[in-house]
């Protein structure tokens, strides 16, 4: 199955972002505009694919505009500083966090700093139509737009289609002293997210065919060719629960009295029944009253098959649910959905666990791919993190499921907003957990893919093609973070910039969905009735929510105390005993499975198609000794949760 990232919209593949000044890239409001007297420019605020080359001319003076103007706070070095400071072991903050009323009272927008951005709005002929914490927002015609913001809006192409776009860097008035952060909006290009896993939607029923190992290498597949001069077994059914936590050292830890948050956009309407279920079928404690909540938007948009594939989202929600519950079963889960897949809906929902502090460890299994990140969007999603960190919240992103993204787009690129230097990138790997549920070794996801030859003797282009793998490389945009320093080789912090770059992934877990894991969801049968169903899936959207359970265990074994935002002591812990080092090659051999599916993904009416995945394939990427940019500094060993009771 191919990931749901092959629905984005087209993207220009020419358009590779500037690089973000060091200081954009904090949220720190822009510096003076030299060719606009009077005025700050918002940098960022053209984008790149607004070339004069893709210029269309003006547009139409009475076409409307929807923008938020984000505000930068009163004190937005500081909060990145703050963020910074108390996220970092060697630091004398480490650890004291600040109440979300404290932290916006601290670092927060003033009511004067509101009250000033909004009356500039209105006095250029804007309406505000809402105003959060974070951001005002207002509708207008074009003309009122450009008088706001000094610049003229064009009509650029970009790919098959055409966007409006500033022709120059928006800029607000210096007598602003530097209130507003950012605005978006200006540019109508889609901004949106798209769910990293292997899910089909579940209007249809997806089933596995078999045979299946029900542990790695139990059933070997003695009746097919070879492949690297050997038998291989059959993909496993689906680990659950008990084998993970095995795997990544829970030991007697269950993540009791923590708070994890999971956001995606919409909501499965059979969640609870599904997860309990689910929990009864594999040995799971059963789902207590409360310990499973929603936060919901009163309405959703974009739930189109064309848009946001609204159900399609209903099987990203499932997984994430049930891989914290199994991996932490004693978790309380909020789930906070999200109005649609774009920007701004999924900014409302992190900013909600923020503003509300829902959770301490949030997992996001979404995302999209950097040249379609824009710098304003990502310093108001940065402003959101810092303020998390500030408060001791963490924040977990996918890091995608397309490798190096090369295959998916022609171009070699991370993903975002899992590039920020904010959030714990989660990268991923295939797992063989054996016989007892023990821990027998790891590669880095991705896999190439030859099917049976028609004689059933051999297989056709072995090893076959790239289908998927973890996301990772070197960001273009994001300068390298301190905590990487050291750590991450020259090679790969400076493949874009000499000056160095964020690289991604920080950590990762299970991802391989050919040794992936069994979820249990309501879906849609050929006869047209909704039942409970299971199936085994996998993406870089199972090993977030995965790694977010084993921080829930990390924090119980703290005392409860809030981890924040964790890749500071992530890094810390590098080259000990705590992570697996990962490598693409564990046995010194080519590693390998047998998988059969439903060619109609339901039953065997359709015929059988019988290929072989091989494993530690990703692209262009290599999982090697040492941090690497497929699975970071590696996944977590047995001493790896307890070491958290030690700070």
């Amino acid at each position: 199955m191919r990931s749901n990232r092959a629905k984005l919209r087209t993207v220009s593949m020419a358009a590779t972002l500037p690089m973000i000044a060091g200081a954009l890239a904090l949220g720190i409001p822009a510096a003076h505009a030299a060719d606009n007297p009077g005025r700050d420019a918002l940098a960022g605020t053209k984008p790149a694919w607004a070339t004069a080359k893709a210029d269309k001319g003006a547009t139409s003076n009475s076409s409307q505009v929807s923008a938020r103007v984000y505000l930068a706070g009163k004190d937005a070095n500081g909060l990145a500083a703050y963020a910074k400071a108390v996220s970092n072991p060697s630091s004398a903050a480490y650890g004291k966090y600040l109440s979300a009323k404290k932290a916006q009272a601290r670092f927060g927008a003033t009511k004067a700093q509101v009250a000033a951005v909004k009356s500039w709005l209105a006095s250029a002929g804007l309406k505000v139509t809402g105003v959060t914490q974070h951001y005002v927002s207002v509708t207008g015609d074009v003309a009122a737009a450009e008088k706001a913001f000094g610049t003229q809006l064009h009509n650029y192409t970009k790919g098959s289609k055409t966007y409006r776009a500033p022709a120059k860097t928006a800029s607000a008035p210096d007598a602003l002293n530097g209130a507003v952060l950012t605005v978006t909006g200006l540019d109508n290009a889609p901004h949106k997210a798209s769910h990293d896993d292997q899910l089909p939607g579940p209007t249809t029923v997806f089933k596995n065919a078999g045979p299946f190992s029900s542990y790695y290498g139990s059933n070997v597949a003695k009746t097919l060719p070879d492949a690297y001069g050997k038998k291989i077994p059959y993909a496993v059914e689906g680990y659950t629960g008990k084998q993970l936590r095995a795997a990544y050292g829970a030991g007697t830890r269950t993540g009791k009295g923590v708070r994890v948050a999971i956001t995606d956009a919409y909501a499965s309407p059979t969640i609870a029944f599904d997860a309990q279920t689910y929990a009864k079928k594999h040995g799971d404690a059963a789902w207590k009253t409360g310990q499973l909540s929603q936060v919901l938007p009163k309405k959703y948009t974009n739930t189109g098959a064309d848009e946001c594939d609204a159900s399609g989202w209903y099987g990203e929600e499932t997984l994430d649910v049930e891989a914290v519950h199994a991996v932490a079963p004693d978790a309380n889960v909020t789930y906070v959905g999200a109005a649609s897949c774009m920007d701004n809906d999924l900014l409302d929902s992190l900013s909600k666990i923020v503003d509300n502090h829902l959770a301490d460890i949030v997992s996001n299994s979404w995302g999209d791919i950097e040249a379609n990140q824009t710098p304003d969007l990502a310093a108001a999603y940065d402003q959101v993190f810092q303020f998390g960190a500030v408060e001791g919240i963490g924040f977990y992103f996918s890091s995608g499921d397309n490798g190096d993204e090369v295959a998916n787009t022609g171009t070699k690129q991370v993903d975002t907003p899992a590039n920020s230097a904010w959030v714990t990138a989660v990268g991923g790997t295939s797992l063989a957990v054996g016989k007892g549920d023990k821990y027998l070794w790891e590669t880095g996801w991705g896999t190439e893919k030859a099917t049976l030859s028609a004689d059933g003797k051999s297989w056709t282009g072995f090893p076959g093609a790239f289908t998927s793998g973890a996301g990772g490389g070197t960001s273009k945009t994001v300068a390298e973070p301190f905590y990487q320093k050291g750590v991450v080789p020259d090679a790969l912090a400076k493949a874009n910039n000499a000056a160095g770059n964020r690289v991604v992934p920080d950590i990762s877990a299970i991802a391989d969905p050919n040794t992936g894991f069994k979820v249990g969801q309501t879906q849609t049968f050929p006869d047209g009735s909704e039942q409970y169903s299971e199936y085994r899936i996998g993406g870089t959207s199972l090993a977030a929510p995965v790694i977010a359970a084993v921080q829930a265990l990390a924090q119980e074994a703290r005392g409860g105390k809030a981890i924040g935002f964790a890749n500071p002591s992530i890094y810390s812990k590098f080259g000990s005993k705590l992570y697996h080092d990962v490598t693409d090659n564990p046995t010194g051999s080519g590693l390998a499975v047998a998988r059969v599916d439903f060619v109609n993904g339901f039953d065997a009416s359709g015929g059988l198609a019988t290929s072989v995945r091989s494993l530690g394939k990703d692209s262009s990427l290599s999982a090697v000794k040492g941090y690497d940019d497929v699975t970071g500094v590696g996944t977590p060993t047995n001493g790896y949760v307890e070491s958290y009771g030690n700070h």
